[in-house]
């Protein structure tokens, strides 16, 4: 979630696994990407993303990892996975195949 004045930004994972960002209230689709890669956010927990590709092992399904949490710094990432790991990365976490810290 992104906020700045009176808007909010909110960022969406679909089922389909794409991602969406909307304003809110009004509920506008935000389709522009340069304006949406201009986008600070305020916290990040989503598994989609250039940001956090290197989540995803060289095996993993798209289902595999279910959730993630940047830390308030903005310097690690949590992520929790099918398998009951709890991995901790850099963040952002943008090459492929990235090995968790722990």
């Amino acid at each position: 979630m992104y906020t700045k004045f009176s808007v909010v930004i909110l960022k969406v994972s679909t089922g389909s696994y794409k991602r969406q960002v909307y304003e809110v209230p009004s509920g506008k689709q935000l389709v522009d990407q340069a304006v949406i890669d201009r986008i600070t956010w305020a916290t990040w927990t989503s598994v989609l993303g250039d940001e956090v590709i290197g989540i995803w092992s060289r095996h993993a399904e798209k289902a595999d990892v279910n959730c993630a949490c940047v830390s308030h710094s903005g310097i690690n990432l949590v992520t929790g996975d099918d398998f009951g790991m709890v991995k901790l990365f850099d963040f952002p976490c943008p090459e492929k195949f990235v090995r968790a810290c722990f």
